[in-house]
């Protein structure tokens, strides 16, 4: 299927998510608003490396980032095979796969719209989550 959110296009493969496509759609759109944070989706990662990558992509928070080396680290890997992996993600966004940076860039993103997409995806959730933090006030 394919989808636009924030004014880029992504391709998703909807074989690999059980909801049906149109609630696949509804949180997408949620999450353009900044109104939904995580998906209430079940994907089916494959069972292969790139399944791998992409269940640890899945627990990066919303807004924060991890560089492809501490993923690495953490499956026994190598970053560059990391990279390799993020950009076989066939669910981008449902698996957050902008959420993975370089040590000291922004790094690459497979998607259309290439890293000014991944730079958009970025700010967007930043921006949402500084909105939120500021909507609860200061305590104290």
């Amino acid at each position: 299927m394919n989808v636009t959110v924030l004014g880029f296009d992504f391709r998703i493969d909807a074989d690999r998510i059980v909801e049906p496509a149109d609630e696949v759609r509804r949180q997408l759109r949620g999450y353009e608003v900044g109104e939904r944070e995580a998906f209430d989706l079940t994907v089916e990662f494959p069972a292969t490396f790139t399944g791998r990558v992409m269940e640890t992509m899945a627990a990066i928070p919303y807004g924060e980032t991890r560089t492809y080396g501490e993923l690495a680290s953490e499956l026994g890997s190598a970053p560059v095979a990391v990279g390799s992996g993020c950009g076989r993600n066939p669910v981008p966004l449902v698996v957050p796969c902008h959420r993975v940076v370089g040590a000291d860039s922004l790094g690459g993103f497979s998607s259309e719209g290439g890293v000014e997409a991944k730079r958009a995806l970025l700010d967007h959730e930043r921006s949402v989550g500084r909105s939120v933090q500021s909507s609860l006030g200061t305590f104290g």
